[in-house]
């Protein structure tokens, strides 16, 4: 099977993380994300989060860095990769239902996305995915 690579971006302010909560109705509906999407043919990272950031927050991407964790997403064919990524501009949540900026011990108190989850318990508590 082959992955369709997807984008998180990993945007910081201050000591806190952004996250969005998906629309009911989509996959992982309700549960909260680094907000991105999937990478389409011939997109470089930075592209794929710069169109996706514009679409779901009508903000503008100034830095994506590179790759800092990946997974596939359980029961999918999807590999999540976790970007770095710096942005400007004011957020509008077009896509999520609602977004927070949460430190990143308290991201262990919400709901997240299978992927998302695994990220926060690797790389930003350093426990066991």
């Amino acid at each position: 099977m082959a992955l369709i690579p997807v984008v998180a971006a990993v945007i910081r302010k201050d000591d806190k993380l952004l996250v969005g909560r998906r629309p009911h109705d989509k996959r992982h509906g309700g549960l909260w994300e680094f907000p991105g999407g999937k990478v389409a043919d011939g997109e470089t990272d930075f592209e794929a989060v710069a169109r996706e950031l514009l679409e779901e927050f009508r903000v503008e991407t100034t830095a994506v860095g590179g790759v800092v964790w990946e997974c596939q997403d359980p029961g999918s064919e999807f590999l999540v990769r976790f970007v770095d990524t710096s942005i400007r501009g004011e957020l509008v949540p077009v896509e999520h239902i609602e977004i927070r900026w949460c430190q990143p011990e308290s991201l262990r108190t919400i709901d997240l996305a299978p992927c998302d989850a695994r990220f926060v318990a690797a790389c930003l508590l350093r426990t066991r995915p």
